[in-house]
């Protein structure tokens, strides 16, 4: 059974920090979670806005507790709106519907954490997180388009 550890973690937040770096983005915050929602490892970025941290947290616990990258919980708020309205309440409005939320997922595809990440373009904040997944040798699973 794989399980996230904290140097792993740390490297996610580490080579998401460099990628941004490496593009010239907007401050980032970065969220790691494991597979229980719990917290391992947080960074933000000099200068970010004052909310990314949660929105960066609402993008991956969203995607955790739905079991999809948060690019699916995009495309089902513009289908299914309803669907979105009623999961935003049953998480207690911990879920954030852009993508930027990406799950990690062993070689058995199991999920074994999140990465949620917020400052720049949606787009933006999801290559970051799956950078890092791939560099602590996981597999990165932002959702379908």
């Amino acid at each position: 059974m794989s399980e996230l550890t904290l140097d792993q973690a740390q490297t996610i937040v580490a080579t998401a920090l460099e990628k941004s770096r490496s593009l010239a983005l907007s401050p980032l915050a970065i969220a790691v979670l494991d597979a229980r929602g719990a917290l391992k490892a947080f960074a933000a970025q000099d200068g970010t806005s004052l909310k990314r941290a949660e929105i960066a947290l609402g993008k991956a616990r969203g995607a955790l507790a739905l079991g999809m990258g948060s690019r699916s919980l995009f495309r089902r708020a513009k289908d299914q709106p309803f669907f979105i309205s009623a999961a935003a309440s049953a998480t207690g409005g911990d879920l954030v519907p852009v993508p930027g939320g990406v799950l990690i997922r062993d070689a058995d595809r199991k999920v074994i954490g999140v990465v949620g990440i917020s400052g720049d373009t949606s787009d933006n904040d999801e290559t970051c997180a799956v950078a890092g997944i791939v560099a602590a040798g996981y597999l990165a699973d932002p959702g379908e388009d």
